[in-house]
C-alpha cells in the first residue's frame, strides 16, 4: 500500500528538503517584516477608571460648612451668660441682641459658603478646560 500512496511523512520531508548533491539549502519561512501600524491607524488607550477625587472633596467642604452652620445656630441656644441676671425688657432686648448676632454669624458663614464654592467651580471649570483633548 506504502507504493501506492506515499505516506504524509514523505511527502513533506521530499518538499521541503532540496534534491540530494545539489548543494542548495533552501532558507525556512519567515514572516514578512513589518512595516508599522497601517495608515489611518489611531492607537486606542484602554479605559480608566475614573478617580473623582475632586467630587469627594467637594461633598467633604459641603459637610463642613453645614456642620458649621448648625453648630453656630445650636450655639445660641438657652439664656446666654450675659443675660443672667436681668429681666422683663431688659432679659428680652439682651436676648434679641444675641438673636441678631448669631443671624449675622451664620449669615458670614452662609457668605463664605458661597465663596468657596464659587471659587472651586471656578477652578474646576479651569481644571476641566486644560484637560479637554483638543479639536481636530
Amino acid at each position: 500500500m506504502s507504493r501506492l500512496r506515499p505516506s504524509r511523512h514523505n511527502q513533506s520531508s521530499s518538499q521541503s528538503r532540496p534534491p540530494a548533491g545539489s548543494g542548495a539549502s533552501v532558507p525556512p519561512a519567515q514572516p514578512p517584516p513589518w512595516n508599522g501600524p497601517p495608515p489611518g491607524y489611531a492607537p486606542t488607550r484602554p479605559a480608566r477608571k475614573r478617580h473623582r477625587v475632586f467630587f469627594w472633596f467637594f461633598l467633604a467642604v459641603q459637610a463642613l460648612f453645614l456642620i458649621w452652620v448648625i453648630t453656630g445656630i445650636a450655639g445660641n441656644s438657652g439664656i446666654p451668660a450675659e443675660c443672667a441676671g436681668l429681666t422683663g425688657d431688659e432679659l428680652e432686648l439682651c436676648e434679641s441682641a444675641g438673636d441678631v448676632g448669631t443671624a449675622i454669624g451664620v449669615g458670614l458663614i452662609i457668605g463664605l459658603w458661597v465663596a468657596v464654592d464659587v471659587i472651586l467651580g471656578l477652578t474646576y471649570l479651569v481644571y476641566r478646560l486644560a484637560r479637554r483633548q483638543p479639536a481636530a
